[in-house]
């Protein structure tokens, strides 16, 4: 088998779409002999933030000595971005030695249910599978979509994460926050330690209940752990973290926007938590410094200025638009906007609408993904901001970068996949 038949294999399975449910998942992991349950897991959940709390915590665990596994959702590039051991992302020979692995049980799966996994559940079978047959010493894991029927359920978590709670697919989550956190603290069972972000308050009392229901130990930030002091820095944030068993100065974070001093406080305490013990402070303190963030505030190019970041509902695209008020001296903004049809647009292109002074959209080639024209005709409804509709992606940021002028910057903004569809490393 080639790379790309290996890719060509997994993407047969798209079609299937997002089915809820863990039966499939633990049907192929029987027949894998249940990789899943060879190395303690940290499970991360969220509506924003849980990317990047995912690759913290392995940074921080690799940092430490370990081995982890870490598997993510979506990829920028390529899919085998998804499951990386010791933080690297696995080799074109790498990934199609463990679909070859793998594939035989899908098949016989199939065979004998009838059915068979969706992409993200082949997704996260290779993972297991990977990270079981490297041996890993954690397997850190970010939930796909919800929590208690995300085909990452299937794991028994030492720590269960949840970094935020908003409004985001609500027509599978349900529609208020308190219902969306019920469905993420899914994810929490017996034996393990709940690790919260600063979540909005019915989201916290659900975490609360949760804890308590389970009877688990619940540590929630800007109570058991917090920031203690943050100072934009060249390049980043200079940080103060007060964790769960020490307090950790002089930590140079690396990444654009305060919501990431958060994140970065989230993934100390539950690597705390996995540890049951403060950590290294030059450990922890050179992984922190080496960490980047694809895809998140990310500075593409200086002329003109370009970031990119995924941000995919309101809530992310507020958090953008604060870091590009408060960390980057621009005189205009030109957005470059792109996002799958399920999300709420018209929330995200108002929001879009209050720091754009030009805004084009354009779509991904993804069946999923809101055309340009529609777009387009959603932003002069909600937007006074000059809209262009331009239909490749790449053909969206050359006219973007045309229309900025010299100490102009341009952000591409609403979709992770449109971010790895034009920041140039494909």
């Amino acid at each position: 088998m080639t790379y790309d038949e290996a890719v060509a294999w997994l993407d047969g399975h798209a079609w299937r779409g997002v089915r809820p449910g863990l039966e499939r998942m633990a049907g192929v992991l029987e027949l894998l002999d249940d990789p899943h349950r060879a190395y303690p897991v940290v499970h991360v959940a969220g509506t924003n933030g849980k990317t990047t709390v995912t690759r913290l915590v392995s940074a921080l665990v690799a940092g430490h000595g370990l081995v982890p596994g870490t598997f993510i959702s979506p990829h920028l590039h390529r899919v085998e971005e998804r499951f990386a051991v010791g933080l690297e992302t696995p080799t074109p020979d790498d990934f199609v030695a463990i679909v070859e692995e793998v594939r035989p049980i899908i098949d016989l799966y199939e065979q004998r249910a009838g059915e068979g996994p969706t992409y993200f559940e082949l997704t996260a079978l290779l993972a297991f599978a990977r990270f079981a047959a490297e041996t890993v010493d954690v397997g850190v894991i970010e939930v796909g979509m919800g929590g208690r029927l995300d085909a990452t359920n299937v794991v028994e978590p030492a720590v269960a994460v949840v970094t935020s709670i908003g409004l985001d697919h609500t027509e599978v989550l349900g529609d208020d926050v308190a219902t969306i956190a019920g469905e993420k603290l899914g994810i929490l069972k017996p034996g393990a330690v709940l690790v919260t972000g600063d979540l909005p308050d019915p989201a916290a009392a659900v975490a609360e209940a949760r804890a308590a229901e389970v009877g688990t130990p619940h540590l929630r930030f800007g109570v058991d752990f917090d920031i203690a002091d943050a100072q934009i820095a060249v390049g980043g944030w200079s940080v103060h973290v007060a964790g769960v068993h020490a307090e950790y100065e002089d930590l140079f974070l690396p990444l654009h926007g305060r919501h990431q001093v958060e994140n970065l406080a989230v993934a100390v305490a539950a690597t705390e938590a996995l540890f049951d013990r403060a950590l290294s402070p030059d450990d922890l303190s050179a992984a922190v410094a080496g960490f980047d963030g694809p895809g998140r505030l990310e500075v593409l190019a200086r002329d003109p200025l370009v970031v990119a970041d995924g941000a995919h509902n309101p809530d992310g695209i507020e958090v953008v638009a604060e870091a590009l008020a408060s960390e980057f001296a621009v005189d205009r903004w030109v957005v470059v906007f792109g996002a799958m049809r399920d999300k709420d647009l018209r929330s995200m292109l108002t929001i879009v609408g209050t720091f754009a002074d030009h805004l084009v959209v354009t779509a991904v080639d993804d069946r999923r993904a809101a055309s340009p024209e529609d777009l387009a005709t959603m932003a002069a409804d909600v937007t006074d901001v000059e809209v262009t509709a331009v239909a490749e992606p790449a053909a969206a940021l050359a006219r973007a970068t045309e229309l900025a002028g010299p100490t102009d910057g341009v952000v591409i903004l609403g979709s992770l996949y449109l971010v790895g569809a034009i920041d140039g490393r494909a």
